[in-house]
């Protein structure tokens, strides 16, 4: 796609950009100069006028022609010229115009088109939401999702269609961040909710931890990690359902006070959780701590990082559970398996595997 036009007034400009089909081989390089040509009454100046655009517009290509600055502009005059600040702002203004036409085409050829558009440059706009705070709301309606509820893998699900689907009496966008999709898509923690039908967003690119720290909403709507915190359906819950929860609490209380006590080196917490309908126990992030995923990420660029403990949480109604209740003689071994399984099943790596391999073939080799 492509926009030309001429900008009359207190900036007098004409600009030509283009989307081009396909990502370039260094999209992802962000040390690389990028930018569009900058001319000056049609005397060509610089190849990569990077000021000119902001970063996540960097696969932008085009032309800016200006009749005001003066023909010896230099990088240096770029970074403090308020006429530059103005150009900059049309023609961003100008680029997201382009792209929101692009998604707001109804006929499968126009559906194709922004498919293919996303498929090459999404992670790219995805940076937008936390570089321009001014443009935050229009990039976010410009950003596609995959869900519990596509049909594909294919990311096609705007926040607007996710708002639109909402259940009644749902307050909050939910989501989940794993490595990749299928990790998402299994997560134990999307249990309670594929029961009770709430669609929840599967991110798995890696800009994405990036993107739910600071797209904290959208349209009145706060984004909420299903892996984080307490869970609070709101009014999704009826009282039968906050009642159970509360019985069941109090009848685990002292198995997890028991498991906390074994565990204290490895978690912060051990409770009762209503998030699970089929797995036995999950690690969760404290309210205000980082999510095992962003560590993981973190870790991985060679960052130095606190590791901050996990919640772990037990599912009343599993087996493997209820048999915890009543086990003596290899209850530390039971406690410690349980926090090994909830660790790989988010995606994290054992500390000792060997020693998680041990003691789970020392435990299936007991007689039930």
């Amino acid at each position: 796609a492509y926009v030309h036009a001429r900008v009359e007034g207190k900036q007098d400009y004409t600009q030509l950009l283009y989307i081009p089909a396909r990502a370039p081989f260094d999209l992802f390089d962000r040390e690389r100069r990028h930018g569009i040509k900058l001319y000056v009454q049609r005397v060509f100046i610089m190849d990569d006028a990077e000021k000119l655009l902001p970063n996540y517009l960097r696969f932008v290509r085009g032309v800016v022609d200006s009749n005001n600055l003066p023909l010896n502009v230099s990088r240096e005059i770029l970074q403090e010229s308020k006429d530059i600040d103005s150009i900059r702002a049309g023609v961003v203004k100008k680029v997201l115009g382009l792209i929101e036409d692009l998604s707001k085409q109804e006929d499968d050829e126009g559906k194709e088109k922004y498919k293919t558009f996303y498929r090459e440059f999404g992670q790219v706009i995805k940076e937008g939401v936390g570089e321009d705070f001014s443009n935050r709301e229009r990039i976010a309606k410009l950003l596609r999702f995959v869900t519990t509820s596509s049909d594909s893998d294919e990311p096609v699900v705007s926040l607007e269609t996710y708002l639109q689907r909402m259940k009644e009496g749902q307050e909050k966008i939910y989501y989940v961040t794993a490595d990749n999709l299928k990790a998402a898509k299994n997560s134990p923690h999307l249990e309670v909710f594929r029961k009770k039908g709430i669609e929840v967003l599967l991110l798995s690119d890696r800009v994405d931890e990036w993107l739910v720290s600071s797209l904290t909403e959208f349209e009145g709507k706060p984004l909420q990690s299903v892996a984080k915190g307490g869970l609070d359906l709101g009014n999704l819950e009826d009282a039968v359902e906050k009642e159970e929860r509360e019985k069941e609490t109090n009848a685990f209380q002292e198995l997890t006070e028991k498991m906390k006590e074994i565990l204290s080196e490895q978690v912060k917490d051990v409770r009762v959780t209503f998030r699970l309908t089929e797995s036995p126990a999950c690690l969760v992030a404290d309210t205000y701590d980082m999510g095992g995923n962003l560590e993981r990420l973190l870790k991985s660029a060679g960052q130095k990082i606190q590791h901050t403990k996990p919640i772990l949480e037990i599912n009343p109604h599993h087996p493997m559970v209820q048999r915890l209740n009543t086990e003596a003689e290899n209850f530390e071994d039971w406690s410690q398996i349980l926090f090994d399984q909830a660790l790989l099943a988010e995606g994290g790596q054992l500390e000792d595997p060997a020693a998680f391999v041990k003691r789970l073939n020392e435990l299936l080799l007991l007689k039930s």
